[in-house]
């Protein structure tokens, strides 16, 4: 297999790879930013963007890792390790993604726990304000001084 020919397979492999694992993300990512957003129009926008950022960043990397030159034995090792190169990209860039949801989750919940118990506190007539700060008493030296 010539050069060019190793590029371009390995080319439509890593770039069916990452479309697959992109499909996979959005299909499976847009309940989860639903649940965040609690807007329809919001979480396809956001799904979308970061559809098309997880595409972008992967196959730009994808078709770095393609140029790289190995010499491993036979063309087929090396075009091996680079898909086993790809598949690491991939599940890390996967990895960042879902990481990122769940930060944005966490944060969007944590927020929405906080207002639930003022209200409740503000529904018994607690106070959610701080406290007034307490006078203090002037510091009076010891005597002599």
């Amino acid at each position: 297999m010539s050069e060019t020919a190793e590029y371009i397979v390995l080319l439509v492999i890593s770039v069916v790879i990452t479309l697959a694992v992109g499909r996979v993300l959005a299909t499976s990512g847009e309940p989860f930013l639903q649940e965040v957003f609690d807007n329809d129009k919001v979480t396809r926008s956001v799904n979308n963007l970061l559809s098309v950022l997880f595409h972008l960043i992967s196959i730009g990397v994808l078709t770095l890792i393609s140029a790289w030159e190995l010499n491993l034995g036979s063309q087929l090792q090396n075009m091996i390790v680079k898909i086993g190169i790809v598949l690491l990209v991939l599940g890390l860039a996967y990895g960042i993604s879902m990481l990122v949801l769940i930060r944005i989750r966490e944060r969007r919940r944590a927020s929405q726990i906080a207002e639930e118990v003022q209200m409740r506190l503000s529904d018994r007539g607690v106070s959610t304000l701080p406290a007034p700060a307490q006078p203090t008493q002037p510091i009076v030296p010891p005597h002599g001084l």
